[in-house]
């Protein structure tokens, strides 16, 4: 693997998006983070954590955000385009500095809050999206926390909707679509165990191609 790689992986909720994140960071001995990017993101913009669990990857109906960005300097907390934007617009710039940070202070994988797109500029990003049959993460979620199959299936539509429409809006991309990413894998098949051993052998071939693209 690279010395300076980062690795991000986007998830549909109950595919075990986060805990496949955090083997592979274990198997390749460099950090994991999740929490810990909300947690950096309020300390550096000065906002309380609190604010970014509530914002935490939920989309926004807002239309100024196009408009701010074009005047906004990155980690410019204090000048008039970051303090006069929405609050879910100041919660995702701080998230986004953030993730440059980290990502900047050595190799890592990052989970979900559109760290690929943060992170496009670098060669050395990795970019996973996770997925899962629906009727697995049914099962897997109503088992987790004591749901009806029913209940889970709101949950996990909910979520998956309101992620969905988070990244579609700040990346101009689509979330969960191949084109968005290096590899899309299906947990549910592969299980845990597996999916980290493929994203591995991926890794290596997306390594070796480098200096021919």
């Amino acid at each position: 693997m690279g010395s300076n790689e980062i690795y991000t992986i986007g998830r549909e909720f109950g595919s075990l998006g986060k805990q496949v994140g955090q083997d592979l960071a274990k198997r390749l001995g460099i950090k994991f983070y999740d929490k810990e990017l909300l947690q950096k993101a309020a300390k550096e913009s000065g906002l309380c954590e609190e604010i970014f669990e509530s914002h935490d990857e939920k989309p926004t109906n807002s239309f100024l955000y196009s408009l701010v960005m074009d005047t906004y300097t990155g980690g410019s907390y204090s000048t008039a385009p970051f303090l006069d934007m929405p609050l879910n617009h100041k919660v995702f710039l701080a998230q986004f500095d953030a993730i440059k940070k980290l990502a900047g202070e050595g190799p890592c994988v990052m989970v979900g809050r559109c760290a690929d797109y943060a992170l496009a500029d670098c060669k050395d990003c990795f970019s996973v999206f996770v997925h899962a049959d629906f009727d697995w993460r049914i099962n897997r979620i109503a088992a987790k926390y004591n749901k009806t199959p029913k209940e889970a299936r709101d949950i996990i539509t909910k979520t998956d909707k309101s992620r969905a429409s988070y990244y579609n809006y700040y990346t101009n991309k689509k979330w969960g679509s191949a084109k968005s990413y290096n590899l899309c894998i299906d947990s549910s098949k592969y299980g845990i165990d597996n999916t980290v051993k493929a994203i591995v052998e991926s890794i290596k071939i997306f390594d070796s191609t480098k200096a021919s693209r």
